[in-house]
């Protein structure tokens, strides 16, 4: 192996590096968020809340989503095209099964009279919840493209690239959320 070659080999791919410069820019919003969060919570008219529990049944599904696309990407290197399929199908039902129990505990929050208008507290609670979630939905997006790629007939490329970076992302949505989740738990 010549060392140029030893060289480009020890370089991060350009889609890899944007996605990470992109995760370090989520961090660094969600991070300003959290912290503005837990300065207004000491406002006398800061109302502290409980979560739905439907809140924790969707953590258990976003987690269990991550492991059936750590398994995608495992069967994509194996080139098990087969078991691939159905684990990217079974990721991307477990996205959206993700946003459908945010939204019916976003519901429930409303419901209880915990709106936008009500307290600073729950605005703060649905511009957090929410940006995540939206996140999440550009994951699901990132996953379509994944499923017809894994659907398609024509295409047959065996780059791992596309695969790692949809994976990154949305192991990376996954800890945001259990961060998020803990967080408004702990510091109510």
């Amino acid at each position: 192996m010549r060392i140029g070659a030893m060289e480009q080999n020890k370089r991060i791919h350009p889609h890899k590096f944007t996605l990470w410069v992109g995760l370090a820019s989520i961090i660094m919003m969600f991070a300003g968020f959290t912290s503005a969060y837990i300065i207004k919570r000491n406002q006398a008219n800061w109302v502290t809340f409980n979560l739905p529990k439907v809140f924790w049944y969707s953590t258990a599904v976003i987690i269990i989503s991550s492991v059936t696309l750590w398994l995608a990407q495992n069967a994509f290197k194996a080139r098990e095209m087969v078991k691939y399929r159905n684990l990217v199908v079974a990721t991307l039902v477990l996205g959206v099964l993700f946003i459908a129990l945010q939204i019916i505990g976003f519901r429930q929050l409303w419901a209880s009279g915990m709106t936008l208008k009500a307290n600073v507290s729950f605005s703060f609670l649905y511009v957090i919840v929410g940006l995540h979630a939206l996140h999440v939905l550009g994951g699901i997006i990132s996953l379509l493209v994944m499923f017809a790629k894994a659907f398609s007939t024509r295409i047959r490329n065996y780059d791992i690239v596309p695969v790692e970076v949809i994976s990154t992302y949305w192991h990376f949505v996954d800890f945001l959320w259990i961060y998020l989740l803990i967080f408004l738990i702990m510091i109510r």
